[in-house]
């Protein structure tokens, strides 16, 4: 029974560091998936910044540039990104990315 307790808690241990935070990750990035709106300001996991015109399905088209529409995959949005004043309120801080205040190109 004693040489049973080291295995149990080298378990736990894994359980705790690896598997319980890679979760809770996986957790946030699904709901942030789906509440994903028209309008709002995403960072793809390519690093590409735009906005979202469309939402169809698993499908969002984000306008990189005025007038570059791209599809993507709604899986390949990683982030939302906050401009303005408001930034520092907005929330989950790991789903987030504050641009400056006079990031006037879009």
């Amino acid at each position: 029974m004693a040489s049973l307790l080291p295995f149990v808690l080298i378990v736990a241990m894994m359980w705790l560091l690896l598997i319980r935070p890679q979760q809770q990750r996986v957790r946030r990035q699904q709901t942030l998936l789906q509440a994903l709106e028209v309008g709002d300001d995403v960072d793809t996991a390519g690093g590409m910044i735009g906005r979202i015109r469309s939402l169809e399905g698993d499908r969002v088209e984000i306008e990189l540039a005025p007038g570059i529409v791209v599809p993507f995959l709604r899986g390949a949005v990683s982030q939302r990104v906050v401009d303005g004043p408001d930034a520092g309120a907005a929330g989950d801080d790991e789903e987030t990315i504050v641009l400056d205040d006079h990031d006037d190109d879009r």
